[in-house]
């Protein structure tokens, strides 16, 4: 004959896991709606930076073509100087 013996705690024991795996799957699913909140501030952060890179490039060339005008030969700049006597 078996000597068995119900165990008052795994009832208990079976609940808290329970419990624990519900806020496991809790946990899951927001860590996974954070990482998609990530990506697509991730992929705005992306195009940003694009239009900035392109932004940045257009104002260099602003800037190179405003050095060379302002660095234009001068006697294209400047009226002829007068040779004649006063």
């Amino acid at each position: 004959m078996l000597n068995w013996r119900r165990d008052p705690g795994y009832e208990h024991r079976m609940r808290q896991l329970r419990l624990e795996t519900e806020q496991i799957k809790i946990e899951t699913e927001q860590i996974k709606n954070e990482a998609e909140q990530l990506r697509r501030e991730n992929g705005k952060l992306r195009q940003l930076n694009a239009k900035g890179r392109e932004l940045n490039a257009r104002g260099r060339e602003l800037l190179s073509s405003a050095a060379q005008l302002c660095s234009a030969p001068e006697s294209s700049s400047s009226p002829p100087s007068s040779t004649a006597p006063d």
